[in-house]
């Protein structure tokens, strides 16, 4: 069984979703962390839940016994002990949820004209915003490595977020600057 499910409203970080990217050489996949703070308790059982089926459902993968606790990887990671390092991360847990083919990316449609509009501004949604994402999770059994993974499904923006990564927004950065008003066009040329 691979329970899809919607989580959110998550942050997002390390953001690939308009183009698939490779890490130490394996395959090009579209990819995204989904930070969830710990404090959801109703999200985190429901990831949770999913994932508790998705291990069960994948009995036959793993020779009609499942394996025990330490012996196969949850997707469902705590940031404190992962990335102790990261603020982005503290008091959260996080999934990693990757797709081979281009997750649908959409956000509330402005316009009033249909609920959703698609995202194809990659500046619009970065490592930062918040949103849903539409994921499923299975069970897998590669070379002798037995867990649950994350599928990425579709990605819902519902607001932004400060930049992850250390990037700031040009306005944060400028902001200090005393330019004067902005010069008439003629000026400029």
């Amino acid at each position: 069984m691979n329970p899809k499910i919607n989580i959110g409203e998550v942050r997002f970080s390390y953001l690939h979703v308009f183009s698939p990217r490779s890490s130490d050489g394996s395959e090009a996949k579209y990819s995204v962390s989904l930070i969830i703070p710990k404090s959801n308790t109703e999200l985190v059982a429901k990831v949770k839940e999913a994932i508790r089926s998705a291990y069960e459902g994948g009995i036959g993968l793993y020779g009609g016994t499942l394996p025990p606790k330490g012996a196969w990887r949850n997707p469902l990671r705590d940031g404190d002990i992962e990335k102790p390092a990261d603020e982005a991360y503290k008091d959260a847990y996080f999934v990693n949820a990757t797709c081979k083919t281009p997750p649908g990316i959409v956000k509330p449609d402005p316009t009033g004209m249909s609920k959703f509009a698609k995202i194809t501004d990659e500046q619009e949604l970065y490592s930062g915003c918040y949103g849903y994402a539409s994921v499923n999770f299975f069970a897998f059994n590669r070379s002798g490595n037995k867990g649950v993974a994350c599928g990425l499904n579709n990605i819902l923006k519902t607001r932004n977020g400060d930049f992850l990564g250390g990037r700031n927004s040009a306005d944060s950065d400028f902001d200090s600057l005393d330019i004067g008003p902005a010069p008439a066009e003629d000026d400029i040329f």
